[in-house]
């Protein structure tokens, strides 16, 4: 039996024991990626000899009778949008095509401490600006339960690569929701953490305040251990908060005494599929069935989260995606015969479609004459989304409700309906926002076959609780059992 039949849980306790080599985990799921990433196109960068020597060395380590960190030599892969040091970080686009950081990200610096073995760069939308993976300037990724459809996006190779089971676990970032859409999408575990839990150095901007990083898994079990070992203060992340971090691996499986769930009424309206609603509405039943008072809540400015969104993100993405140039950073025209034109050219021949239109838009509602009426309103608008969560949770410690509003949808099925592609994200966007910790669990599939999500949201960095509420309705399931049949 190969390891990546192991939940990523299980195969992690086992490498923490000793009873599993890093080499033997590490081997198994590079002959998984080329066995099957030529169906599902989840990597951009595989690093086969650099992982081995990782294994090799934690497994000489542990020889040696010296301690090994959290991860224990667990492989994990990583969105081309975290920097490894002298490896390729393209984010998913020309501008960086040959872009190799000479620094670690915060977050892979961490990993390496905690001993994780770290696989290569998954491919994601262009800069993280998309839902499906199809704004990749390089592939386009393929859904591992149905090729012929999105895995989501913007995280679409780190989410496929997971479901696929050629990664244990992987690194996303969440934006608007690109670790929760495209985990529901695919039938795994992605949290998005509290705004500030983690650090952002060293992840390439898209929208400085709603970026985060986080875990993909097959199982609650190494989510919580993946987010144990990338939490924590960084000094050189202005907006990363200097809170301890709860040992998650520890708690995980005490259940919740006395849970009170919320059941957002705004997140059941027209546009869910009558399919996904039923799978939650079910999921939510298994709460009731283990004793949880389960409750109504109101999120009624959640309604405003997509056009708030829209204004934020771009307006931040227009400021972000400045210093690419050609001059500062990035790719350079060779036909440009005067300055403005380099700066035209090198930009027009990089940036992919929807990256030049959140530019654009991001610009339009920046400039003078229009910055009070879009971009101040906005900020406006985010402040009351917040304090509409604020409110639920003085009432109820949980919040449920359905990832994405269908199952996945066919690859090109979106490609000339922008808004349409956006609305993929309706009940992701309004957590980022507001800056609270979300997670998607599998709880169901549809009659096609493709998985459904269940969300759960939390107050600000009660991640130990949306974990073990998560786990709660993980033991009661047997949903993170199931796993694609590829060819």
């Amino acid at each position: 039996m190969s390891l990546c039949d192991l939940s990523a849980g299980t195969l992690w306790r086992k490498l923490q024991s000793g009873e599993v080599t890093a080499v033997a985990a590490t081997t198994d799921y590079l002959n998984a990626i080329t066995q099957f990433d030529g169906q599902v196109a989840a990597f951009l960068h595989v690093d086969r000899d650099t992982a081995l020597a990782q294994a090799t060395n934690l497994d000489a380590k542990r020889s040696r009778g010296e301690p090994v960190g959290l991860m224990a030599g667990l492989p994990v892969a990583i969105k081309d949008v975290l920097c490894i040091k002298g490896e390729p970080t393209t984010c998913g686009s020309k501008m960086l095509q040959n872009f190799r950081p000479p620094y670690d990200a915060h977050v892979i610096e961490k990993l390496r401490a905690a001993d994780a073995v770290l696989l290569g760069h998954t491919n994601m939308d262009e800069f993280a600006m998309g839902s499906s993976s199809e704004n990749s300037a390089y592939q386009v990724t393929h859904n591992p339960w149905d090729l012929s459809r999105t895995p989501g996006g913007s995280s679409s190779g780190s989410a496929a690569a997971v479901a696929a089971r050629m990664a244990p676990v992987s690194l996303g970032s969440d934006t608007g929701g690109s670790i929760r859409q495209p985990a529901g999408l695919c039938g795994i575990v992605g949290m998005k953490p509290t705004y500030g839990r983690v650090s952002r150095y060293g992840l390439i901007a898209y929208a400085s305040s709603l970026d985060q990083v986080g875990p993909f898994s097959t199982d609650v079990t190494a989510a919580a251990a993946l987010l144990e070992a990338i939490a924590g203060h960084d000094p050189r992340d202005s907006t990363s908060v200097n809170q301890p971090v709860p040992s998650y691996t520890s708690t995980l499986d005490q259940p919740l005494q006395g849970l009170k769930i919320g059941v957002a009424k705004e997140f059941f309206a027209e546009g869910l599929d009558a399919e996904i609603e039923q799978a939650v509405r079910t999921a939510i039943d298994v709460y009731r069935g283990l004793g949880a008072d389960v409750r109504e809540v109101s999120l009624p400015h959640s309604k405003y989260s997509i056009a708030t969104y829209y204004l934020i993100a771009p307006s931040e993405a227009s400021s972000n995606l400045s210093r690419y140039d050609g001059v500062h950073y990035g790719h350079r025209t060779e036909s440009a015969t005067s300055l403005n034109e380099m700066y035209a050219a090198s930009r027009g021949e990089a940036f992919g479609p929807e990256v030049k239109r959140r530019i654009m838009l991001g610009t339009y509602a920046l400039s003078s004459g229009y910055y009070d009426q879009y971009y101040v309103k906005a900020l406006r608008v985010r402040r009351l989304i917040r304090e509409d969560f604020d409110k639920a949770f003085a009432d109820v410690d949980i919040i449920a409700g359905p990832v994405t509003p269908t199952a996945a949808f066919k690859i090109g099925e979106k490609s000339d309906n922008p808004l349409g592609m956006y609305l993929a994200d309706v009940y992701t966007i309004s957590a980022n926002l507001a800056g609270i910790p979300g997670i998607s669990v599998p709880c169901g599939f549809t009659p096609a076959g493709l998985p459904i999500g269940l969300q759960l949201l939390a107050a600000p960095f009660q991640e130990e609780r949306l974990l073990r509420a998560a786990r709660m309705y993980e033991r009661e399931t047997d949903w993170v059992t199931r796993k694609p049949a590829l060819a």
